[in-house]
């Protein structure tokens, strides 16, 4: 147990970098004392967002000098090697969200960090936002009675600056946009449910950025250089990635083990930006107007024809937009569990059974929908991160 504050690092400098200036706030004694990152603009970003950070150039060079955690914000393809790297090395894991591209990588770093007995937290950090917590806790009042089914739409109106003009645009580097952006959805499914995804089918497409000719590298830049809600009406963007094979229309249907039946539908060319969560049960349903503070949660438990302002109607807390409140959160709990073991509310499984769902999904779109099987998690392994968790496991 470490009582004093602890020495973290940040990995990979890029737009989600900044999640790691909340180090300090949160947990007092705690700093960024270095920052790694394979590019010269990425070092040259590192050492501007974090001043007094020393700068460093691999993972290897990181573990020589040695740190308590490490923040991992690279792109999603390497999440697992340096994960891994760091877990051998007994450094604590903040792993961005998604745990990993493939599911034999997520159950690679499920595996080191059990073997090594090493904190591994993920960045599942919309467990935290106002919209989860308040539509978690209408169900866990009863006010709808039993879970039965979980529809989900996301409309992902900012689509096509946040992930078709880099490296999220390569499935070889992404594999599916249902993991890079569907993840937290997929995870807040499994976390109002109380279930994990074991059967899944996808459908979607490449329906608007892959016919889109304009391509360039941008080597230097992240994504703030180039947003713009000018960037309108889709047809409209330049310069994408020279790669762009990702769907930009996805679908999903989900089993659970439980029995509750899940869907999940994305696409990232809609004008407007937030999701809708729609969670029915024996007793009546519960649905969320906006998805960050301003935003209100309406629920319905008595019969009517249509009636658009429910039975109850609850604010959602929060910032008006983004994450930060959030961000803010999760740090602060990544912190206190790598530094004394306390239980959090992201789960390591959870994120493995978001990414196997994710993943199996994209497999099924594109193979002709055909259902797919969530392989269990080596029982050892879902032992050892069973043990003190705080939510209730779904099993």
């Amino acid at each position: 147990m470490i009582t004093s504050g602890l020495s973290v690092a940040v990995i990979g400098c890029g737009a989600r970098s900044v999640i790691g200036l909340h180090v300090a706030g949160v947990r007092p004694g705690s700093r960024v004392t270095a920052v790694v990152d394979t590019e010269p603009e990425g070092r040259r970003r590192g050492a501007e967002i974090f001043p007094g950070a020393q700068v460093l150039d691999s993972v290897e060079a990181l573990i020589a000098l040695g740190v308590d955690a490490a923040v991992v914000t690279t792109p999603d393809h390497t999440h697992a090697d340096i994960a891994v790297q760091l877990l051998r090395a007994k450094i604590a894991v903040y792993l961005e969200k998604p745990l990993a591209t493939t599911l034999p990588d997520a159950d690679r770093v499920l595996a080191a960090a059990t073997e090594t007995n090493t904190p591994l937290y993920v960045g599942h950090n919309f467990r935290h936002a106002g919209v989860v917590q308040g539509l978690r806790q209408v169900v866990e009042r009863g006010e709808i009675g039993e879970v039965k089914a979980v529809w989900v739409r996301h409309f992902v109106g900012n689509g096509g600056d946040y992930y078709f003009k880099d490296w999220h645009a390569d499935r070889s580097k992404t594999n599916t946009l249902l993991l890079q952006k569907a993840s937290h959805d997929i995870d807040v499914v499994h976390y109002l449910a109380g279930g994990y995804t074991r059967q899944v089918s996808g459908m979607g497409g490449q329906v608007m950025f892959a016919g889109l000719t304009d391509r360039r590298e941008r080597p230097g830049e992240t994504m703030p250089d180039w947003f713009s809600f000018d960037n309108w009406p889709p047809e409209s963007h330049t310069g994408l990635n020279p790669v762009v094979d990702v769907e930009d229309v996805s679908m999903m249907l989900m089993t659970l083990d439980n029995g509750v039946l899940a869907s999940y539908q994305q696409c990232h060319f809609t004008p407007d930006y937030w999701r809708n969560y729609t969670v029915i049960g024996t007793h009546g349903r519960v649905e969320n107007f906006g998805d960050t503070g301003g935003g209100v949660i309406r629920v319905w438990n008595r019969r009517h024809l249509y009636q658009p302002n429910g039975d109850a109607e609850y604010p959602i807390p929060g910032v008006v937009e983004g994450h930060e409140d959030a961000d803010r959160l999760t740090m602060a709990e990544f912190l206190e569990h790598a530094a004394t073991g306390a239980p959090t509310l992201v789960s390591p499984i959870a994120a493995r059974e978001a990414v196997a769902a994710g993943a199996l999904a994209a497999q099924s779109l594109r193979n002709g929908s055909r259902p797919e099987t969530v392989p269990e998690l080596p029982p050892h392994v879902f032992q050892h991160f069973s043990a003190g968790a705080s939510e209730r496991s779904p099993r």
